[in-house]
């Protein structure tokens, strides 16, 4: 039986903003239909190397990467099409970000893009996008009312709702509920543990209970190096690296 390809996989991956180095030797790997939550203090590089995973660094003049950051064992940053790379690789932001336009046109704006025009089709897939972000029952008689009208909640919702949209295979959420309320808050963690039914999800996140209930897997940064990862459960249970135990027990950070 051949060995599983992991979904993601970082091999010695370093990450320079000019001569800064933000991300130094990570290696990483990611199972399909896995959570794996990145925790650890402000600035330790957790966000950059989830950016790095759809290539949004690549707007920055100054960033430069060298090793291996593979989807399905394809390099990432090397021939692969950047909109097909995200495509396949959703992003779901910390504040949410619904576009200045209709629930429905929100979800749907993805597949215009790509040129599809089939109305039906469309519809379909913003039902079911909508369906399987726990938004549906609560915007169907919404569809043409601006997003902007939704409660924050709802919004950060409609946002995994147009990434679906376009049938990615990962779904990477920088901070997803820092800026909602503690009842959406739990929306979200629950909807986390549904998605990852269909697929694989990468979460940054400040908070260790939110890390300790969503997640297969907790990667703890520091200072741009991937200290520890390991199952949810030993890392908060029983690091093996000091610093890991000190930051999960609130001694720093």
């Amino acid at each position: 039986m051949s060995e599983e390809i992991n979904k993601i996989e970082a091999r010695n991956l370093n990450l320079f903003y000019g001569d800064f180095q933000a991300l130094i030797n990570v290696n990483f790997t990611l199972k399909t239909n896995n959570v794996a939550a990145l925790i650890g203090p402000s600035g330790c590089g957790k966000t950059t190397f989830i950016r790095a995973l759809n290539r949004m660094n690549d707007l920055i003049p100054s960033c430069r990467i060298t090793g291996e950051l593979l989807l399905d064992g394809e390099d990432i940053h090397g021939s692969m099409d950047v909109t097909e790379l995200r495509s396949r690789v959703g992003m779901v932001f910390q504040k949410p970000n619904p576009f200045r336009m209709s629930v429905f046109d929100n979800v749907a704006y993805g597949m215009r893009r790509q040129g599809v025009r089939d109305r039906r089709k469309i519809a379909e897939i913003v039902e079911t996008s909508l369906k399987k972000a726990a938004l549906w029952d609560e915007v169907k008689d919404r569809l043409k009312k601006s997003a902007l009208t939704l409660s924050g909640g709802q919004q950060q919702r409609l946002c995994i709702a147009r990434s679906i949209s376009m049938a990615p295979e990962v779904i990477l959420m920088d901070e997803p509920t820092s800026a909602l309320d503690p009842i959406a808050t739990v929306r979200i963690e629950e909807l986390i543990g549904e998605l990852k039914k269909d697929y694989s999800i990468i979460i940054v996140t400040h908070a260790m209970h939110q890390a300790s209930r969503v997640s297969d897997k907790t990667a703890f940064f520091l200072l741009g190096e991937l200290i520890e990862y390991n199952d949810t459960s030993k890392v908060f249970t029983n690091p093996r690296d000091k610093r890991t135990e000190d930051y999960i027990t609130g001694r720093f950070g």
